[in-house]
């Protein structure tokens, strides 16, 4: 087992749960936060940019999972790696913008 493949794995999921938010948000009109925002990660960027943002998420996802080793859905590490950075991202992205969508930054739950 290579380990650069698990790490690139992590990193797969990370961009696809990344993706999400951004997607859904565009798809539906409104506007979210994107690193091209102005504040970055603060101000909102267009339903537009979301989308897109979303689709280069989805799209380096894929790169890192499809393309850089032999990812098995069916091999544990493969998913747990994937899972991971999927729920790590998914963590810090509620945290970091439930302070602005109604959520609570600071609960301990």
């Amino acid at each position: 087992m290579n380990w650069l493949s698990l790490v690139s794995y992590f990193f797969g999921g990370a961009f696809v749960a990344n993706a999400i938010p951004h997607l859904v948000a565009g798809v539906m009109g409104r506007a979210f936060q994107t690193p091209f925002a102005k504040p970055a990660g603060k101000g909102l960027s267009s339903s537009t940019v979301n989308v897109l943002w979303g689709f280069f998420n989805v799209t380096v996802g894929y790169l890192l999972v499809a393309h850089v080793g032999d990812f098995e859905p069916r091999v544990s590490t493969h998913i747990l790696a994937f899972g991971l950075g999927a729920l790590l991202i998914s963590i810090f992205s509620a945290r970091q913008f439930g302070q602005f969508h109604g959520g609570s930054a600071n609960t301990g739950a």
